[in-house]
């Protein structure tokens, strides 16, 4: 028996990383799982290896319509959706006086357009079932998790692009959380710091993405990654295991009064200014 025993998830860019993690976590406590990447062999490849019910969407997720497309995969393969998590993304640095209009706008559209396109189209497959279960007096719970960064609740140096969209990401969460609350649809963000994944590699060790033509280098310099034991309190990045349990945290029956939140996955690190 899982908590989560009967539950529908759309995880977005969990054939790696965090994103795989979660799915992983999601699926062992008994909830079906959307497994989604850009790549669909490694989607592919994730969800044979994850144990549970799963099924597979891979596609571009910043292309228009592609979005409503993900959605509906999963209410055809489920017949219902309980739980979003919205973590799909990727980094693409540079200092603003040297960062092209495309690069900035990359950034917007995967951490911020992605996730409210999602939302959108999963709204009439969870508030309209809200809609009936309050008719009833009933009183059923579900989740929306957006993953953010504290890049977007500090800012961060040579990331002005993802910093803005994670930041818009958390404007979103919040809206939702007020325009949703009624349906007891929980919207809520987990704002992750030094997780090692590909994307906080050293640059030497994390390759390339490939996006509309363009390489875009992941990972982050050597002497960044030294820094970590520095910041950190309990001086390590987090596993992407880790940031998975905040997430599910969310998605789980004991946050069913957790709502409009960003939750700090960060082993202790801020960093930045503050009000």
């Amino acid at each position: 028996m899982g908590v989560l025993d009967g539950k529908s998830a759309i995880v977005t860019g969990s054939a790696r990383g965090i994103g795989r993690a979660t799915a992983e976590l999601l699926a062992e406590q008994g909830a079906q799982v959307l497994i989604n990447d850009l790549d669909g062999d490694v989607a592919e490849q994730a969800a044979s290896e994850i144990q549970g019910e799963t099924t597979v969407f891979a596609g571009d997720l910043t292309k228009e319509g592609v979005a409503d497309e993900l959605v509906q995969k999963a209410v055809d393969a489920f017949g219902k959706l309980d739980i979003i998590v919205n973590n799909a993304g990727y980094t693409w640095d540079g200092v603003i006086h040297k960062m092209a209009d495309d690069q900035f706008q990359a950034m917007l559209d995967i951490h911020t357009i992605v996730p409210f396109r999602i939302i959108r189209a999963a709204a009439p497959h969870i508030r309209e079932p809200a809609k009936q279960e309050m008719a009833e007096g009933k009183e059923v719970f579900r989740k929306i998790v957006n993953v953010t960064s504290i890049s977007g609740t500090m800012g961060n140096s040579g990331q002005a692009n993802y910093s803005a969209a994670k930041a818009g990401l958390v404007g979103l969460t919040k809206t939702v959380a007020k325009e949703w609350g009624q349906f007891k649809i929980n919207v809520n963000a987990v704002a992750f710091g030094f997780i090692e994944t590909r994307l906080t590699a050293a640059k030497e060790e994390a390759g390339t993405f490939q996006k509309d033509g363009e390489e875009v280098q992941l990972g982050i310099p050597a002497q960044q990654r030294e820094m970590a034991r520095f910041v950190i309190p309990l001086q390590r990045p987090g596993t992407p295991e880790e940031a998975a349990g905040g997430i599910f945290f969310l998605c789980s029956p004991w946050s069913n009064y957790v709502h409009g939140q960003v939750l700090n996955v960060t082993g202790g690190q801020f960093g930045g200014m503050t009000t």
